[in-house]
Protein backbone atom coordinates (compact mmCIF):
# COMPACT_ATOMS: atom_id res chain seq x y z
CA UNK A 1 0.00 0.00 0.00
CA UNK A 2 2.90 2.63 0.84
CA UNK A 3 4.85 1.69 -2.42
CA UNK A 4 1.67 2.42 -4.50
CA UNK A 5 1.43 5.66 -2.15
CA UNK A 6 4.84 6.65 -3.50
CA UNK A 7 4.43 5.81 -6.63
CA UNK A 8 1.54 7.96 -7.39
CA UNK A 9 2.75 10.94 -5.98
CA UNK A 10 6.09 9.88 -8.36
CA UNK A 11 4.21 10.53 -11.05
CA UNK A 12 2.14 13.58 -9.54
CA UNK A 13 5.85 15.05 -9.49
CA UNK A 14 6.55 13.97 -13.01
CA UNK A 15 3.34 15.69 -14.25
CA UNK A 16 4.01 19.12 -12.23
CA UNK A 17 7.67 19.35 -13.33
CA UNK A 18 6.80 18.54 -17.03
CA UNK A 19 4.01 21.75 -16.77
CA UNK A 20 6.13 23.80 -14.83
CA UNK A 21 9.53 23.14 -15.68
CA UNK A 22 12.40 23.41 -12.55
CA UNK A 23 10.89 23.65 -8.95
CA UNK A 24 11.67 23.27 -5.08
CA UNK A 25 10.92 20.97 -3.37
CA UNK A 26 9.15 23.04 -1.62
CA UNK A 27 6.91 24.12 -4.74
CA UNK A 28 6.42 20.51 -5.46
CA UNK A 29 4.83 20.02 -2.14
CA UNK A 30 2.33 22.60 -3.16
CA UNK A 31 2.11 21.53 -6.71
CA UNK A 32 1.10 17.70 -5.66
CA UNK A 33 -0.82 18.59 -2.32
CA UNK A 34 1.42 16.06 -0.87
CA UNK A 35 0.65 15.80 3.16
CA UNK A 36 4.67 16.17 4.00
CA UNK A 37 7.71 16.99 2.71
CA UNK A 38 9.29 13.16 3.40
CA UNK A 39 6.57 12.34 1.13
CA UNK A 40 8.31 14.13 -1.49
CA UNK A 41 11.75 12.77 -0.82
CA UNK A 42 10.25 9.35 -0.93
CA UNK A 43 8.71 9.80 -4.01
CA UNK A 44 11.89 12.07 -5.43
CA UNK A 45 13.82 9.19 -5.00
CA UNK A 46 11.47 6.78 -6.66
CA UNK A 47 12.08 9.08 -10.09
CA UNK A 48 16.38 9.25 -9.13
CA UNK A 49 16.48 5.56 -8.93
CA UNK A 50 14.42 5.49 -12.39
CA UNK A 51 17.13 8.17 -13.98
CA UNK A 52 13.64 10.39 -14.34
CA UNK A 53 14.92 13.79 -12.61
CA UNK A 54 18.08 15.67 -11.46
CA UNK A 55 18.15 17.19 -8.39
CA UNK A 56 20.34 20.91 -7.54
CA UNK A 57 20.95 22.94 -4.47
CA UNK A 58 20.20 26.51 -4.91
CA UNK A 59 21.14 28.16 -1.60
CA UNK A 60 18.94 26.24 0.84
CA UNK A 61 16.61 24.81 -2.00
CA UNK A 62 16.95 21.72 -3.48
CA UNK A 63 15.40 22.16 -7.29
CA UNK A 64 14.43 19.25 -9.83
CA UNK A 65 14.02 18.93 -13.28
CA UNK A 66 13.28 15.98 -15.22
CA UNK A 67 15.69 14.66 -17.48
Amino acid sequence: MFQEKVGELAGAIWEALSAQGTLTVKDLKKATKAKTEKDVFLALGWLLREDNVELAEAGKDITVTLK
